[in-house]
């Protein structure tokens, strides 16, 4: 990915972001709680499978369309937006860290389903 486009991304996903907060006083509609145990279901089966797998696989990629659902909690990212997403996980050393918990290389695979995903995907706002 050349760095116009990441930045592109990371922009879309800031901008994305920063609208729906707005709209939805902070994403009041959101139950945190679920969201958080259903992320960590999710999680631990990505873990489970990594080793062995290819972020492009098809098993893999139902996964990541599971992600994508539970993003879609709080608003439906563009495809731009979820990259950026994918970014974030690798350059926010807190995000980082919380998900290699899971896996030592979670942020890596994770990262490259989710931009599989998106250029495959559907369901993307643009």
């Amino acid at each position: 990915m050349d760095d116009s486009y990441a930045q592109r991304c990371r922009r879309s996903l800031a901008a994305e972001q920063a609208r729906s907060l707005s709209a939805t006083d902070d994403w009041a509609h959101v139950d945190r709680e679920r969201v958080h145990r259903d992320w960590d279901a999710l999680y631990q089966e990505i873990a489970a499978c990594l080793d062995g797998s290819l972020p492009g696989d098809p098993h893999v990629q139902e996964l990541v369309g599971r992600h994508f659902g539970i993003a879609c909690r709080f608003y439906t990212p563009s495809r731009e937006a979820y990259i950026g997403m994918a970014l974030l996980y690798a350059e926010d050393d807190s995000m980082r860290e919380f998900h290699n918990s899971y896996h030592p290389r979670m942020v890596e695979f994770l990262g490259a389903a989710m931009k599989v995903y998106a250029e495959r995907g559907s369901g993307f706002t643009a």
